[in-house]
């Protein structure tokens, strides 16, 4: 059973505030479906949604979770969620700890990428980010939870095993 999470960060840039929403399948911790916008709108998560939904293959197991917002709760995503055969989850009241694995992950972003930087446009603070997730996050960062893999060769490497 996967079970994606989906959350979201905020990136200040000279031009203002930059939203990141992303989801992640826990089975390999890859990033499958993120978007970024200069509003914290549901059309920023829907845009995740929608780029996880091409990425995988869904099966009727699915549960995506994510925190509280106004955008997770939304009408059309929810209606989203229901059209894929997705189940939805969220967040406790208050507790972070329900999102722990996209915490960490949000956390490792700030650390090694955009605490790095100080970024003067949002195209800029973008193309980073875009780097860090599909170049170096899903092909190369090693994982300790996945055996130090990546979460591509994780997924690889269990793909082989099962055929």
């Amino acid at each position: 059973m996967k079970f994606p999470w989906s959350t979201h960060p905020y990136i200040w840039t000279s031009e203002g505030w930059l939203y990141l929403a992303t989801i992640m399948d826990l089975f390999s911790r890859k990033i499958i479906g993120w978007s970024l916008r200069d509003r914290l709108t549901k059309d920023l998560v829907i845009a995740a949604l929608d780029m996880a939904v091409k990425q995988r293959k869904l099966s009727a197991d699915l549960l995506i979770h994510s925190d509280r917002g106004s955008q997770y709760a939304s009408e059309l995503y929810q209606l989203l969620l229901l059209k894929h055969g997705i189940l939805c989850s969220m967040s406790g009241k208050g507790n972070c700890w329900d999102n722990a694995v996209m915490e960490s992950f949000y956390r490792t972003l700030k650390v090694e990428l955009i605490y790095q930087h100080k970024y003067e446009t949002r195209r800029e603070a973008q193309r980073d980010i875009f780097e860090y997730i599909e170049v170096f996050y899903n092909k190369e960062r090693l994982h300790s939870s996945l055996g130090y893999y990546s979460p591509e060769e994780y997924e690889s490497l269990m793909l082989t095993k099962v055929s």
